[in-house]
């Protein structure tokens, strides 16, 4: 598992997301797409450590934060800018895809 790799709630979301681009992946432990991207959320977690955050919350355990943005899908990936939502991907991309929202967000 990966280091870089942030786990959200409804208590440090606000705070981790207000500064930079972070990814934010939404997901739940019983759900299969979900478990099937998150070797990829590890491995980019990884190789943008230092430029954007890379981060996963549970949506049963961060039930506030799923609300507020209106997550009825997982996995549901939400790209931050600042804090304000610039790009959002529902269901199973790949890893370059990924990249490519994350980047375009860090331009």
């Amino acid at each position: 598992m990966s280091q870089a790799l942030k786990y959200l709630n409804d208590e440090n979301f606000e705070s981790t997301v207000k500064e930079g681009v972070t990814l934010v992946d939404f997901y739940a432990d019983w759900c299969g797409p979900c478990r099937m991207i998150a070797p990829l959320i590890d491995e980019l977690a990884e190789e943008m450590d230092g430029k954007a955050k890379v981060a996963k919350l549970n949506v049963e355990e961060a039930t506030k934060v799923t609300a507020d943005f209106g997550v009825t899908s997982i996995p549901t990936l939400i790209v931050f800018k600042n804090g304000e939502e610039v790009e959002r991907i529902v269901g199973i991309k790949s890893k370059a895809d990924l990249e490519g929202s994350i980047n375009k967000a860090l331009s």
